[in-house]
């Protein structure tokens, strides 16, 4: 897949729909072979592609995983979005508030950072 010619809050746009579509292939074709992947500010959580991919190979399989962008901004190489994204925790299907920042070059997320707020369980979950 040839990103190059994608403006950055593209590439970031079109990686969520293939977050959302729980689709791997996709996903990962927006990632730098060296891509680095940050709990904000400073934690390095997956380093490369590979490390990234396994990070979310799980959390596909999740049949409620949906990030939904509440706002988006892009400056340059930076894109920041506000997220609420839902999940399939132990004690059931929650949401969160998540803050990400990516740095996009050449079509590909080459660092991301995400701040998670914590996870508000829906209605009538354990």
């Amino acid at each position: 897949m040839n990103n190059k010619t994608l403006r950055p809050e593209e590439v970031v746009q079109q990686q969520l729909d293939a977050y959302n579509a729980r689709d791997i292939d996709a996903f990962m074709a927006y990632w730098a072979e060296d891509a680095q992947y940050y709990e904000h500010p400073d934690t390095l959580l997956a380093s490369g592609k590979a490390e990234i991919r396994e990070r979310h190979i799980a959390r596909f399989r999740e049949p409620s995983l949906y990030g939904e962008r509440v706002k988006r901004m892009a400056l340059g190489s930076m894109v920041i979005e506000q997220e609420v994204v839902t999940r399939n925790f132990p004690q059931g299907r929650g949401k969160m508030d998540v803050i990400a920042i990516y740095e996009v070059e050449q079509g590909k997320i080459l660092k991301a950072w995400f701040k998670v707020g914590p996870c508000e369980l829906d209605e009538g979950a354990l």
